[in-house]
């Protein structure tokens, strides 16, 4: 299916989501980061959610990491679908963007050859491990940045789709994908 459909599906899909489901799907998914081979890394990037739009609540994963004492690095979104990186830490001021994204203002930036697990956002992905997110781009060029073995993980409240069929040169496969009910490895 192209990329396209399946944004305009899942999208709506996950606005169906109540509170209630996407608070316990978010939860689940967070709990089965616990049994991923990722908790030797120290360098963990995490999107921070746009709960308004039924995005997986990240909250609970951010306590995971910290309660492990990991350095935990967030996005702040540039012109040209461009993603600058900061550690966060209790000092970090946060401001939601115009899209209701929180991003810090200012802070320690990190290279991304640093960061080894990428936490991703996306709406669907397929059997092969590739994912449709928002459209933007910003995390295909982030990945592009990242080292070879960068441990790239999807989280999700839908099931794999058979394939996506308009992938292009720049889409890079995850390494593992989460749902509620299950984790892939590709």
């Amino acid at each position: 299916m192209l990329k396209n459909k399946l944004r305009l599906h899942y999208s709506h899909l996950r606005d169906l989501l109540t509170k209630e489901e996407q608070k316990e799907a978010s939860i689940a998914l967070a709990n089965s980061s616990l049994s991923l081979p990722i908790w030797d890394k120290n360098y963990f990037h995490l999107f921070l959610s746009i709960l308004e739009k039924r995005e997986v609540d990240t909250s609970y994963l951010l306590s995971i990491l910290q309660g492990r004492d990991k350095e935990v690095i967030i996005p702040k979104m540039l012109p040209d679908h461009q993603l600058e990186h900061y550690l966060l830490t209790d000092s970090t001021p946060l401001r939601a963007n115009t899209f209701g994204i929180p991003e810090p203002l200012s802070g320690i930036t990190v290279d991304p050859k640093r960061i080894e697990v990428v936490f991703l956002p996306l709406l669907v992905f397929d059997r092969k491990g590739y994912r449709v997110g928002y459209g933007g781009g910003y995390y295909d060029r982030f990945l592009a940045e990242c080292a070879e073995n960068t441990v790239k993980i999807g989280l999700s409240f839908f099931d794999p789709v058979e394939a996506i069929s308009d992938l292009n040169e720049h889409d890079i496969a995850m390494d593992f994908a989460l749902t509620p009910e299950a984790s892939y490895q590709f």
